[in-house]
């Protein structure tokens, strides 16, 4: 049988010389799609219709096969067509349900796709008539509302979902769209938050909705009031917000299982055992394997949250156990668990936690670092384009977290110790991290290794400057919060230090490369500016004296890169071109962190030929810099400690509009009402009449 007599539902020949049969609904469709209306000669046509099995396929390239002339003959027809479908949805027999929410994601496609170029008046005028649109559209909401709200039947929820998501992303563009101008009107907003509030609806329902209102929050936002935007920002009912993290937080959590049973599986392998003999010469094909697709989508609407809802800045901290992830028993170290302030102790799913299972303190987890391991695996490799916009969405995320003071006073809070487990890169020049070696911590340390970690790792000829921008913008950003209260953090300060003095060895090293493409001397400025933070402020917030000594030791120590750096930029500056503005404000950093090279310098070099020694070690070179703080004179630089605060219009707004359309189409591609079987909900509704 051919391809196009199976979308016409033909049934099978009965003898050579009849024609095959077509189903009684392709008979029905082949009606509407006459010039006749078709309950002229059977009045009961459209009740007899909705009780038919839907035929997707047919009914969809039926649509799409219309020209011009034909669509003017048959409007009315489809027209009623779509009437008829909001009516059923009203109905008690829940199969004429079923139908009529299948027939009208048909309709939605199956027009949009014929008529890309056309209008969306002329479509809306195609599909219910233009001068009806409004109350076709009021009641098509309302139905829907009603549906997604009662007790009624879970499949249909389901599908009342799936149908709203054809609904939005019919369109490459959601904001060409002009049908969702009556989804803006006829808000199901309360419908979406009553479902994320509710546990059993969100367990099923939870993963669509929140996609869904992700999508409308995104159409026309620039444009004109977008009631969703509005009604997000101010939600403070806590079951809700808990719900819509719950979501996200699974979500996540089931790509960072996935992922770690790849990187098991990989590890356990034949090919892990050849790398160990032969050494890591294969290292990147082994991690292309651990690829895992990655979910823009879930990860745009935890963005919308944070950066909309200052109340679900909660949300992120919260703890609670894993969910929904089968795990192997194991036996728990017996100690008190760390219970951060508001919530409540580990549950024994928690203490079964495959995320932390090395962990004696028996800790529960949160989305935040939930969120953190997730950004440390998509931004291990950006190379792919969907993983470069995770990484740069996961970055832009972090951003409003760091600039918000309740999410800085809980990323800093000594009372709420965590081991966060991130994913690093494999490399050549170092060993594998032991997870037991990582300390309970306060969870800026986490974000603060996560930048060092894409620091280290990213230093690569197709250079990442927009993600290297954002990383070092949000350390700095972290250090004004320290500086301002005057947190003395615990941390590794000297990874970061080196971290950045090799990330400017690099700029150095490929000044012309880069410079074809990139401002470099403005992601200079941004890390000798990180410096000159640790230099004037750093006593108020580095954890020890030490730490300052320590500072000053890793600058003199590296001097020559400093050096380097300013012998660059005075070349640059005092030429003509483009860079030379740039240049010149990297100059004018720079002070400070030359006085201190110049002044220690000469110091270090008479103590070892005083003391007759050819190599100072760390501790004799630390002894010289304490000895020698009284003589040093440093220039108070104005506004290290303030930063520009993140805005979404006009910067990310190109960003965001190819992201959105990039998750419109891979959520259109995947919303396939044939996911809910159709043989399945028929079925279940067989015994309602």
């Amino acid at each position: 049988m051919s391809q196009l007599e199976k979308k016409a539902g033909l049934l099978r020949r009965t003898s050579s010389s009849k024609k095959p049969l077509k189903e009684k609904v392709v008979l029905m469709y082949d009606e509407i799609f006459a010039k006749e209306d078709p309950a002229k000669n059977n009045p009961r046509f459209w009740d007899e219709l909705f009780l038919m099995k839907v035929n997707l396929e047919y009914l969809e390239s039926k649509l799409e096969s219309v020209d011009g002339e034909e669509v003017q003959r048959i409007q009315d027809n489809i027209n009623s067509l779509f009437h008829h479908c909001v009516q059923a949805l009203g109905e008690e027999h829940q199969i004429k349900v079923v139908n009529a929410l299948q027939t009208l994601c048909a309709l939605f496609r199956g027009v949009h796709q014929k008529n890309k170029s056309t209008s969306g008046f002329d479509i809306i005028n195609m599909l219910m008539g233009f001068d009806k649109a409004e109350q076709r559209m009021k009641d098509l909401m309302e139905r829907l509302d009603s549906l997604l709200c009662g007790d009624g039947s879970e499949s249909l929820k389901s599908l009342c979902l799936k149908l709203l998501l054809c609904l939005v992303t019919v369109t490459d563009n959601i904001s060409q769209n002009t049908i969702l101008e009556y989804v803006m009107i006829n808000s199901i907003f309360e419908a979406i938050l009553q479902i994320l509030s509710d546990v059993s609806s969100r367990g099923q329902h939870g993963y669509d909705a929140v996609v869904l209102l992700a999508l409308l929050v995104n159409y026309r936002k620039y444009e004109s009031v977008n009631p969703y935007i509005v009604k997000l920002s101010i939600v403070d009912d806590e079951p809700t917000l808990d719900g819509m993290g719950m979501v996200v937080h699974q979500a996540l959590t089931e790509y960072n299982r996935q992922y770690k049973d790849k990187e098991e599986e990989h590890q356990g392998g034949f090919f892990s055992t050849l790398t160990s003999m032969v050494g890591s010469m294969f290292i990147a094909d082994a991690d292309e394997k651990l690829s895992v697709q990655t979910n823009e989508a879930i990860l745009l609407a935890l963005y919308e949250a944070v950066h909309l809802n200052r109340n679900f800045i909660t949300v992120l901290a919260q703890s609670h156990p894993e969910m929904d992830i089968p795990t192997t028993p194991t036996t728990p170290t017996p100690t008190t668990p760390t219970t951060p302030l508001g919530t409540t102790p580990p549950s024994l799913d928690m203490m079964n936690n495959p995320e932390l299972p090395l962990d004696p303190n028996l800790q529960t987890s949160n989305l935040l670092i939930t969120f953190l391991k997730y950004a440390s695996i998509v931004m291990q490799d950006t190379k792919d384009e969907h993983r470069l916009n995770s990484a740069r969405l996961c970055l832009i995320i972090l951003t409003c977290i760091a600039e918000d003071q309740y999410a800085d006073a809980f990323l800093h809070d000594d009372n709420m110790n965590f081991r966060v487990n991130l994913h690093r890169m494999p490399m050549r020049h170092r060993k594998k991290a032991v997870d037991k070696n990582i300390p309970s911590r306060p969870l800026v340390c986490a974000v603060l290794d996560l930048m060092v970690e894409f620091i280290v790792t990213h230093m690569m000829k197709d250079f990442p400057m927009d993600l290297y921008l954002r990383c070092v913008q949000i350390i700095h950003k972290l250090l004004c919060y320290q500086k301002k209260c005057r947190i003395r953090l615990h941390y590794t300060w000297r990874e970061l230090w080196s971290a950045l003095i090799n990330l400017l060895k690099f700029l150095l090293s490929n000044e012309t490369t880069l410079l074809a493409k990139h401002n470099i001397f403005h992601l200079a400025l941004l890390v000798v500016n990180l410096f000159n933070m640790f230099i004037t402020y750093g006593d108020t917030f580095l954890p020890t004296s030490n730490s300052y000594d320590e500072l000053y030791y890793e600058i003199v120590r590296m001097h020559q890169v400093f050096d380097n750096l300013y012998c660059m930029v005075l070349r640059v500056s005092t030429n003509t071109g483009q860079w030379k503005e740039a240049a010149s404000k990297v100059t004018h950093a720079l002070i400070n962190v030359r006085a201190i090279v110049n002044h220690f310098n000469p110091k270090i070099e008479s103590y070892a030929a005083v003391n007759h020694i050819s190599q100072l070690s760390e501790e004799q070179v630390l002894e010289v810099v304490r000895s020698n703080y009284d003589t040093l004179t440093l220039k108070l630089q104005d506004g290290l400690d303030q930063f520009e605060r993140y805005s979404e219009q006009p910067k990310e707004a190109a960003f965001f509009k190819e992201l959105v359309r990039s998750i419109s189409l891979n959520v259109r591609k995947n919303v396939s009402l044939n996911t809910l079987s159709q043989d399945i909900l028929l079925k279940e509704f067989s015994t309602i009449s």
